[in-house]
């Protein structure tokens, strides 16, 4: 780990203007960008679960494959500031990532077609997914800052945020009508060939997307490397050690249910691959539709109080599955989880982020990304212990378990520092993945967080209302 030598508001200043032609080409790149990967997102990474129980393997097997990979991933992102001096570009570093991410398809569909798979293959092929994925986040970042005009930033990616969101619910709807038949052939492997195909030619796309953007002059590598020092000092002020402490502590009891939700909602609930795309869909719906609400709330109110509320609503949720399964009954379970998790998430990533200095964001996603990734991983394992050593009615004691330790959880809530956001505007998000039982797994993007002060000049905001009606 090094020490950041200077800020991305140093780089930027640096950087020399360039033509309102060439930032128009520029976000309009960003933007097909952000489609095509969120369609590869819902057409592909969100079924890797299902394929794993197509395949034959156990509900614990299909569980651990929607998350033990994500740590791959978070220890990967730290390699990222070697890879992009190495290269000298952010933009190499991004787009060979993103290449690499599509062909790691490649070895789903072969398994596909062949009919089999193993195992270990599998969770390398997903390891990898993850693994390419976030290792592009840190330079990403980084670069978006340079592409989008600072008075623009917020407008932009809400707009961006906005297509994205559209293009995953329609990859996702893509990927349940293909897989429709498979359901009533037991599960025929044929159609996840087709599925990931679309994913790849998705992921192909938005390399292509990438490799248009400008880098005329490369952000300076220090940038995205990360800095204990700001490490530390983020965490010693304003409790942000104990708001760490409890997102973590959180985070390990909701997924040591919430990776078995997928095998649960196909075994015992006996869905098809509609039912789960239709009740993940509305989950994510629900979710994206709370924000702008819930933005206000914590303008007002702050955003320890939406924590408390957004985290007691989650608590309950695991119970709620067990009432019935009537599926007009499971659609209100996952509203009310979509609208939960929004306000978790949002006071969470608000608490964390908010009034970090820009030259500290990076470090501090980082870290939050791999503690994040440990305890996800940490609590699916517990999860899958349980299953392992429990009788028929395994799901009901899992379930139980994990609502009890979030419950629990809440007192490590005392004491958090609340935080008054300047914008009440949406905070900018990229999903990384669509899980049931959470609606989204998503980061912030921190070249749309607030600048200090949030403050845009007349003439940015003239250049924003330009470039977007353009």
């Amino acid at each position: 780990m090094v020490t950041e030598s200077r800020s991305a508001d140093a780089g930027v200043a640096h950087m020399p203007a360039r033509p309102t032609w060439g930032v128009r080409s520029d976000l309009r790149a960003m933007l097909g960008d952000g489609v095509a990967f969120s369609l590869m997102i819902g057409v592909g990474e969100s079924y890797i679960a299902l394929f794993a129980l197509a395949l034959g393997f156990g509900d614990i097997a299909a569980g651990l494959i929607a998350t033990a990979p994500m740590l791959v991933g978070a220890v990967l992102q730290l390699a990222t500031p070697a890879a992009v001096g190495w290269l000298n570009s952010h933009k190499r570093w991004v787009v060979l990532c993103a290449a690499l991410q599509a062909a790691s398809f490649v070895p789903l569909i072969s398994g596909a077609l062949a009919g089999s798979m193993s195992p270990i293959v599998l969770y390398a092929t997903t390891a990898l997914y993850w693994g390419l994925g976030m290792a592009t986040s840190p330079a990403w970042n980084s670069w978006a800052e340079t592409l989008v005009p600072r008075g623009l930033r917020a407008t932009y990616f809400a707009r961006r945020s906005r297509w994205s969101n559209v293009a995953l619910l329609g990859g996702l709807a893509l990927g349940a009508a293909t897989l429709r038949g498979s359901a009533e052939t037991d599960y025929a492997l044929e159609p996840y060939a087709l599925v990931f195909g679309f994913a790849l030619v998705a992921r192909v796309i938005s390399a292509c997307f990438l490799s248009r953007q400008n880098e005329s002059k490369p952000v300076e590598i220090g940038e995205t490397r990360i800095s204990p020092h700001a490490i530390r000092e983020h965490l010693a002020r304003g409790a942000h050690g104990r708001l760490l402490a409890y997102l973590l502590v959180f985070q390990f009891s909701v997924w040591s249910a919430a990776p078995f939700f997928t095998p649960y909602m196909l075994g015992p609930l006996m869905l098809d691959p509609a039912g789960f795309a239709i009740l993940t869909g509305v989950a994510f719906a629900a979710r994206i539709a709370a924000l702008p609400v819930l933005g206000r709330v914590a303008r007002d109110s702050g955003t320890r109080r939406l924590l408390w509320l957004g985290s007691a609503g989650i608590v309950p949720l695991p119970l709620l599955w067990l009432v019935s399964d009537h599926f007009a009954w499971l659609l209100l379970v996952q509203i009310a989880a979509g609208f939960a998790w929004a306000a978790y998430e949002l006071a969470a990533f608000l608490s964390f982020f908010e009034h970090i200095p820009r030259r500290a964001r990076t470090s501090i996603l980082s870290v939050y990304n791999l503690a994040n990734a440990t305890a996800i991983v940490a609590g699916s394992c517990v999860g899958g212990l349980v299953l392992e050593l429990a009788d028929t009615n395994g799901y009901y004691l899992l379930f139980s378990l994990s609502a009890s330790a979030r419950f629990l959880s809440l007192v490590l809530l005392r004491g958090v520092a609340d935080v008054v956001p300047a914008d009440s505007r949406a905070l900018p998000l990229r999903t990384l993945g669509l899980r049931p039982s959470a609606g989204a797994v998503q980061r912030p993007i921190l070249a749309g967080l607030p600048d200090e002060p949030a403050t845009a000049s007349a003439r940015a905001r003239e250049m924003e209302a330009r470039l977007i009606d353009s």
